[in-house]
């Protein structure tokens, strides 16, 4: 089953294929447990909302008309479904297809999932204590029980835990209730139901499940995401290794230097950022209410209970933060965000310098059947991938700059801010994403346009009045800099007159045959060397350590 994105009200999913809602006239859900608490609750189904018709659009009539959807009102919001057609977020819509795998981490499905992933990792830690004697340690069968609710978790459970959560309006309690009912007619398991949540504070809870959601999204989707786009510009780098270019430097005309070379710098760039991307400590905290293990030392005093915080902390593959209030104080998160930040920013300069290459027509674009650059001039090729991937890096960077600075900053203990803004991550990350494919998308419609490249280097003789006055200095012809500014400076230099120029040094003839021998196009010092050896530069590594 695809994954979806359970909505925050939770009366609608998303699904790439289907609309849901939800009823209240279908067969209850089991729930033991808690009704004999005397809850009830609001139960569900999977149905297609029975107004939503596709609008006919008629072909034959040159004036066509779109009717509305019968009985209903274009501005009325009570009619609207969750579709990709009325999601708020385009990432949720009309992006879904190429960021949907963020979703079984970042989605309120997935914190929901790690949520229960955690409260029953906890259990299990429990049972290995000695001194808690009212755990004992679980059966094979009883451990495989528990480890199915986590790796089969999937909507329908989601769901449950969201009506759940409907009664007790509080997201993390409905974990643990949803956990004992699951687990009530486990002849083991139900003996120690109250151990679910034992001693915990819901941020026990969430700040691990939001360190996992971050640490396996970046593992399984970004990560491989951000080396395919560091490896396309190591094979530019290397392909294009010995292609001169004519650099700009202000915009305008400066010493040459080879194409290859230039996307070999955006290569080692971003790998600097990938690397310290992976190096950044994920943490965890589990210390209770307020850090202190209160709870725990009253029930049971006889355990060090730091250490075991530490040990179940590190068996998620987090590292722990003993020094917490009853928050991790999220300033990992903003360190990662800051470095995703700086990586977004690196790819923001390599999409504007390949938007500038196109412009001067370094690059042709590959054109695809049937798409259309201008609505109105047939002739244009739009660079829309780099222009695309900029836009969004530009929002990406937005929402994950306001997290790395809000993130940090909570009131004393703790205060709720941080909840509300924490679920937005999965914005930023999605925004990010969406930019490393459009400039890879972007990357493989390049074409290098040789012609134009010698073109530009063949009218600007000018820039080898750097070599010449260098030479100059070195065997101390006086004035070297302003007689090559009288001689180039506003004035149209030539093939000709560059040589001419030289005849009439004053230097050794070795030096000067040199000279007239090169050309714009040979003046690249060691950029081709650069370029070929950029994967010794680019230090790729794997993800973030366990």
């Amino acid at each position: 089953m695809e994954v979806g994105a359970v909505s925050s009200s939770s009366s609608r999913v998303l699904t790439n294929n289907h609309l849901f809602s939800l009823s209240s006239n279908k067969t209850p859900l089991k729930t033991n447990f808690l009704t004999a608490k005397g809850f009830s609750f609001p139960t569900f189904s999977l149905i297609k909302p029975s107004y939503y018709k596709p609008t006919a659009i008629s072909t034959n009539n040159p004036t066509v008309s779109t009717s509305k959807v019968k009985g209903s009102n274009e501005r009325d919001s009570s009619v609207f479904e969750l579709s990709s057609l009325t999601a708020l977020s385009p990432l949720d819509g009309r992006y879904w297809n190429k960021v949907k795998e963020l979703a079984p981490f970042m989605s309120e499905y997935g914190l929901i999932r790690y949520r229960v992933l955690v409260e029953i990792k906890w259990l299990l830690m429990l049972s290995q204590i000695p001194e808690v004697t009212e755990v004992p340690s679980f059966s094979d069968e009883a451990q495989r029980y528990m480890q199915g609710l986590i790796d089969d978790f999937g909507l329908a459970d989601a769901l449950e835990v969201k009506n759940i959560e409907k009664v007790t309006n509080h997201d993390v309690k409905a974990i643990e209730y949803f956990l004992k009912q699951k687990c009530q007619s486990h002849p083991e398991i139900c003996k120690v139901l109250e151990f679910f949540h034992f001693s915990c504070t819901s941020e026990d809870i969430n700040n691990l499940a939001h360190a996992l959601m971050l640490k396996e999204a970046f593992n399984t989707v970004l990560f491989p995401v951000m080396d395919d786009v560091i490896g396309a510009m190591c094979n530019m780098a290397k392909e294009y290794a010995h292609v001169p270019m004519l650099s700009r430097t202000h915009g305008q005309p400066a010493s040459p230097t080879t194409l290859g070379k230039e996307m070999a710098i955006f290569a080692v760039r971003l790998s600097r950022e990938r690397q310290r991307l992976s190096q950044i400590e994920i943490l965890g905290k589990f210390g209770g209410a307020v850090g202190n293990y209160n709870a725990h030392i009253v029930a049971y005093p006889e355990v060090y209970w730091p250490v075991i915080a530490e040990k179940f902390v590190k068996s998620l593959g987090l590292t722990f933060n003993p020094y917490v209030t009853q928050i991790e104080p999220h300033d990992y998160m903003a360190s990662l965000f800051h470095a995703v930040i700086q990586f977004n920013n690196i790819l923001t300069d390599f999409d504007k310098d390949i938007w500038g290459y196109i412009s001067l027509g370094y690059f042709n674009q590959s054109t695809k059947a049937g798409e259309i650059g201008s609505s109105t001039m047939p002739h244009k090729v739009n660079p829309i991938d780099f222009e695309n991937s900029e836009g969004n890096l530009g929002k990406a960077n937005a929402g994950l700059s306001y997290l790395s600075m809000k993130l940090p900053i909570s009131r004393w203990q703790r205060d709720l801010t941080d909840s509300t803004v924490l679920r937005n991550m999965g914005e930023g990350l999605g925004h990010s994403l969406l930019a490393y494919r459009s400039t890879l998308q972007g990357i493989g419609k390049l074409q290098v346009n040789q012609t134009r490249l010698e073109e530009d280097l063949d009218h600007c003789w000018e820039v080898l009045a750097e070599p010449i006055q260098t030479v100059m200095r070195r065997y101390g012809v006086p004035e070297p800099y302003e007689k090559l500014k009288e001689f180039t400076r506003g004035k149209a230099v030539t093939q000709e007159s560059m040589q001419e120029f030289v005849q009439g040094l004053d230097l050794p003839q070795e030096a000067k045959a040199n000279l007239l021998k090169l050309t714009p196009h040979t003046y690249i010092g060691a950029a081709a060397e650069l370029a070929k050896t950029v994967d010794v530069a680019v230090n790729m590594v794997n993800g973030f350590r366990d």
